[in-house]
């Protein structure tokens, strides 16, 4: 039995005749656009998604923190839940009452389910002293608590203990996590300061 076999036919060249063809300076022009373009894409996702830069304002995490340092802000570890009790963040400012929101730096001090309680200058969770080596001073704002932090929020206090230096959760009480943007791991400038938080 024989089997019949069709011709092929052949390739078209049309599309490739009327290709312009770019030469010279128009081809560089076009190759550095594309990478360009590429290159803003992917800062542009990044920034979205994975890290941005901040800049401290104010005294309230000092002797950690001082003003005008550039942090490297992590926001991956949001979406993996990997915070934790002694993390620097930034979060949005929860105060009630301000149209125009802030962003805030502070430190994780409580966990949810935690109990937290401010007595005598010392900070106290779940019943035990906590040692806090980031801090120059005693708490001067007086005693506060005890409270036990909801499931999904988090406990906040500026390094700076000293009175009225840091507007945290005992001015806002405990911030909800959809507020927390990022955490910081570095300081990158100056470079003198930089270090790993």
């Amino acid at each position: 039995m024989r089997q019949q076999v069709e011709p092929v036919a052949p390739v078209s060249r049309k599309r490739s005749e009327n290709k312009v063809k770019l030469s010279g300076w128009r081809k560089e022009l076009w190759d550095w656009s594309k990478a360009l373009i590429v290159a803003v894409v992917i800062v542009l996702l990044l920034r979205a998604f994975v890290f941005q830069l901040s800049t401290v304002k104010k005294i309230s995490m000092e002797p950690t923190l001082h003003e005008n340092e550039w942090l490297f802000i992590n926001k991956i570890a949001m979406e993996f839940g990997s915070l934790d009790r002694g993390d620097v963040v930034i979060l949005k400012d929860p105060s009630e009452g301000s149209d125009r929101k802030e962003y805030l730096v502070k430190r994780i001090v409580a966990m949810p389910g935690d109990t937290l309680e401010i007595r005598s200058g010392e900070l106290y969770i779940n019943g035990n002293l906590s040692v806090e080596s980031y801090t120059d001073a005693k708490i001067e704002d007086g005693d506060y608590g005890p409270t036990t932090v909801s499931p999904g929020h988090y406990f906040v206090l500026g390094d700076n203990r000293h009175m009225r230096a840091s507007k945290d959760s005992r001015a806002f009480k405990e911030v909800p996590e959809d507020l927390i943007k990022g955490r910081a791991d570095f300081i990158i400038w100056p470079v003198s300061r930089w270090a790993k938080l």
